[in-house]
């Protein structure tokens, strides 16, 4: 997970040591020697995710000259990973990237009792039909809500544990091709993240955004935002709101858009298929990859 890139670009080696300075964390270690139990702990997860995608921009910019300010139209990032874009976007700086995601993650975990919440995918569905199986599912005292809008036939649900048992349940007598239970430690993008939503809204608060040299497209509006304060905002909104993927990715295709570029994994160049197909997606998670994206770019 990011040493290969390490090991070869003094460019990626200096984000992951500035990294595990702001932390004041090894997390690199982790990331390549240490327990995976350990790494997939959302508060590790979400820092450790980011840091991939970054060293991978920095050793294209390094090594290639290839500048995202020059070639890129937007930028977007899944949950988390808007503040990837963010931080490539030079709107946030990494040290204070990781901080917010520590933070963020800890927040997240925090705000609800372990075995209390959950998510799970309902495939086969569309997002209308999912947010209505949501609120069919919810009752008095239980929250169930469309949490991710991933792809046509791909939304997930997210709430309270008996809720989202609920909703796979209705899913599939309504014409679901499946429902799984994701392994996830705390119910994500509903409104029992509240008090994950209050402290990010402190910590975006204080933090030095700036206006990013490209546009985000927004998780929760699916629309291109440049404005700081708006932009923290909607981070902040982020939290108990929908990922509107599938939104985002048709909005940034009917703009004219042509090629997507995944930087740091390989999960969202299949989602973007599936929205547009007609959209050429490039990956670049290793050296190999970053290689492989140069001659392409």
């Amino acid at each position: 997970m990011g040493r290969g890139l390490a090991e070869a670009s003094p460019a990626a080696r200096a984000v992951f040591e500035e990294i595990d300075e702001a932390l004041g964390q090894n997390l690199s270690r982790l990331m390549w020697e240490g327990d995976e139990a350990e790494l997939t702990l959302t508060a590790n997860a979400q820092p450790a995710i980011m840091a991939v995608g970054i060293a991978a921009l920095r050793v294209l910019e390094a090594e290639a000259g290839i500048l995202l300010a020059d070639r890129a139209s937007y930028v977007a990032g899944h949950s988390l990973g808007e503040y990837t874009a963010l931080c490539a976007a030079r709107a946030l700086p990494l040290a204070q990237t990781a901080r917010l995601l520590r933070l963020r993650g800890d927040s997240m975990q925090a705000a609800v009792p372990p075995g209390v919440g959950a998510m799970a995918a309902l495939l086969g569905l569309g997002f209308e039909d999912v947010a209505a199986i949501a609120a069919e599912a919810s009752a008095p005292g239980e929250v169930c809500q469309a949490a991710n809008d991933n792809a046509p036939g791909q939304v997930v649900v997210s709430g309270h544990t008996q809720a989202v048992a609920r909703a796979m349940s209705l899913a599939r007598t309504k014409g679901a091709r499946h429902s799984v239970l994701l392994p996830v430690s705390a119910p994500f993008h509903c409104s029992l993240m509240q008090p994950a939503a209050e402290a990010m809204a402190a910590a975006l608060a204080a933090a030095p955004l700036s206006a990013p040299v490209v546009p985000l497209i927004a998780n929760v509006t699916a629309a291109p935002v440049h404005d700081p304060d708006e932009i923290r905002r909607l981070l902040v909104a982020q939290v108990t709101g929908t990922v509107r993927w599938r939104e985002s990715v048709l909005m940034m295709a009917e703009a004219g858009v042509s090629t997507m570029v995944e930087l740091g994994g390989k999960v969202l160049g299949p989602m973007i298929r599936r929205i547009a197909p007609d959209v050429k997606t490039l990956t670049a998670a290793d050296m190999a990859g970053v290689e492989a994206l140069v001659k392409e770019l």
